[in-house]
């Protein structure tokens, strides 16, 4: 199995003037950005860069911040991408952490700035690599025979999970790791260099470096999209580059579905479309099914601990596994344990522990969370679940998410795929909140397309036709929007604090 970079090689040599990304009016082709990368990697190697030494990219979703990650694997680095639209207080720790030797950043970042004016621990700061907006990456000419490399377990990767509190958890990823992980996805995508996907994910989440990497590997074109703030842009490039596919979470398809059921637009080129990043209700995929009939959907699961991706669903189980998150990606198997670690029996929950090439090797210098969740081989993932006698994942939300109401236990998913099924709602995040008599009661938390009369007793009559009464919210509070982490998951953890029950 090779590296993803001798893969890139091999493209840029057999077809060099494919296209391989758009940015706005810009665009790369395969034999352009491997002489950039090779370029890049080369001026690395000159600046003193060894191998193993950590690089950080803090750039927004352009042709630089592609370029410059295989340019770091091309030099023998570890790539280390933070998200640009982090604070100042978030860049300290995470640079600090990962002990990076290099910064890519766009000029004029304050709050990187900001970063450099406060390092003061006497520890040497990384070396600075600023671009200006319009700028490309500094390149030294040199041999561009780099070797063929197999993709073996050395590090290539450490991201940092986003949502987390306290100390940073990056996730080590060798370049074993990346390169099953693409294998993987494109083979049940069937992706091919014929394809032309619209990309709105970040890199430095595990989805969107997928994403970037299974088409880069498949020869396919990458059209950075504007992000979801302009949900109306991101159909027109849809329609403008005929894209045939698209990522996004949860909340992506309901803001791109509010548009398309209200605007017209030729979307015919679409044949897949690929969600993940939280559970999508099943009432959503049906509606996004019916906007988009023929597109096929893959629903994903998956954690950055295991690379990116766990299992899929595929499109022609939708209605007979309904609610399900599939069977896992080639070379993965799972098992699902009880709270004593035996094993659980065929429906029965458990938590959802994973093993194949994809997990990742470890949290960068956290040895005491590395064995917390890496046991005998396998990924505690904290999510819990069943699997059915087909051998398909259903998965009923995170431990730490369980709603402990008297006696019984509630997962989130149960009552909110039930609101979801309501004409008129958006979104809704199910939270456990305290209570004198029972320890926790349901809150619920609506995103309503518009004011609905009545909507709190009609949301409660639907749950009570629909659920045991132990599930039914005690309260419910409309909301403008629902808090989210950079990846696009609610913050559950937020619901919860800021909240009191009456």
């Amino acid at each position: 199995m090779e590296r993803l970079a001798t893969r890139l090689a091999r493209i840029a040599r057999t077809t060099p003037q494919r296209a391989a990304m758009v940015e706005g009016g810009r665009t790369i082709d395969y034999g352009t950005f491997w002489s950039q990368a090779s370029g890049f990697a080369h001026y690395l190697r000159q600046a003193g860069l060894q191998a193993g030494e950590r690089v950080a990219l803090v750039l927004p979703n352009r042709i630089e911040a592609a370029v410059a990650l295989y340019g770091i694997w091309l030099a023998g680095g570890v790539a280390a991408p933070l998200n640009a639209q982090a604070r100042s207080r978030d860049f300290i720790p995470w640079l600090r952490h990962c002990g990076a030797h290099f910064v890519v950043h766009e000029s004029g970042h304050r709050d990187m700035e900001q970063t450099f004016a406060q390092w003061e621990d006497g520890t040497p700061a990384p070396q600075v690599i600023a671009l200006a907006p319009d700028d490309g990456l500094p390149v030294v000419e040199g041999d561009e025979d780099w070797p063929q490399r197999d993709a073996d377990d050395t590090l290539a990767q450490l991201l940092y999970t986003s949502g987390t509190t306290g100390e940073p958890k990056g996730v080590m990823l060798s370049h074993g790791n990346l390169a099953a992980n693409t294998d993987a996805v494109i083979a049940y995508l069937d992706l091919t260099r014929d394809d032309v996907i619209v990309s709105v994910l970040p890199f430095y989440y595990a989805y969107g470096a997928s994403v970037l990497h299974t088409h880069l590997a498949s020869g396919a074109c990458i059209v950075l999209g504007p992000g979801m703030v302009f949900p109306i842009q991101v159909l027109d490039a849809l329609q403008h580059h005929r894209a045939t596919g698209f990522s996004g979470v949860p909340s992506t398809y309901v803001l791109l579905m509010d548009m398309l059921e209200r605007r017209s637009h030729d979307l015919s080129s679409l044949r897949y479309l690929t969600q993940a990043g939280g559970a999508m209700a099943p009432a959503v995929a049906d509606r996004v099914r019916a906007v988009l009939p023929d597109a096929r959907l893959f629903l994903m699961y998956g954690q950055t601990e295991a690379t990116s991706r766990i299992s899929w669903l595929p499109p022609e189980r939708l209605d007979d596994k309904r609610g399900s998150v599939g069977i896992p990606v080639q070379d993965t198997q799972w098992r699902i344990l009880r709270e004593d670690g035996s094993p659980a029996s065929t429906g029965e929950a458990g938590e959802v522990c994973v093993r194949g090439p994809g997990i990742m090797r470890g949290y960068w210098n956290h040895p005491a969370g590395t064995g917390a969740v890496l046991r005998d081989g396998w990924l505690h993932t904290g999510d819990l679940g069943h699997v059915d006698a087909d051998g398909y994942l259903f998965l009923q939300g995170r431990r730490s998410d369980m709603i402990k109401t008297g006696a019984h236990r509630v997962h989130p998913n149960d009552v909110e795929e039930v609101i979801a099924e309501l004409a008129g709602i958006r979104e809704v995040a199910v939270v456990g909140v305290d209570d004198v008599t029972l320890g926790q009661v349901i809150k619920a938390f609506v995103v309503a397309d518009e004011c609905i009369p009545r909507a709190e007793d009609r949301i409660k009559a639907h749950c009570r036709a629909r659920l045991p009464a132990y599930k039914i919210p005690r309260h419910i509070t409309f909301v403008e929007a629902l808090p989210r982490t950079a990846s696009g998951k609610v913050r559950r953890v937020q619901l919860t604090e800021q909240t009191t029950t009456p």
